[in-house]
């Protein structure tokens, strides 16, 4: 029960958030995933209800270099890929959606190691 509860919270959360976050072409949202065990990152453009970027810890180049590593490491890996993903893309900007997720720990790694590879947000 405490499972569920704790998700219906963290989605209540989102949801009041999304009301004012919105990414556009110019500016698309990146938003976070956490699961128990993996991480996942998606770069959105809510205009076109398109994603344009997106990035995970079970990705495929990624799978060699995570074996061994904390979830904490790993976001960090995640969060390089997707940047130099959007950058490929021409994206140099985006709107930061935490999907309702405290921001700390792994979230927060993933974004510091976004913006060290060069995304700004």
């Amino acid at each position: 029960m405490a499972n569920k509860s704790r998700n219906e919270a963290r989605l209540k959360r989102h949801n009041r958030v999304r009301k004012n976050i919105y990414g556009v072409a110019e500016r698309p949202r990146m938003s976070v995933y956490r699961s128990l065990s993996d991480i996942y990152v998606q770069v959105i453009d809510d205009d076109k209800g398109m994603t344009l970027v997106s990035s995970s810890s079970l990705d495929k180049e990624l799978k060699s270099k995570l074996k061994g590593k904390t979830k904490t490491e790993q976001a960090i890996e995640v969060g390089k890929l997707v940047a130099q993903r959007a950058k490929d893309k021409k994206i140099s900007e985006v709107v930061f959606d935490r999907g309702g997720y405290r921001f700390d720990g792994r979230v927060k790694a993933l974004a510091d190691a976004a913006r060290e590879a060069g995304l700004k947000f």
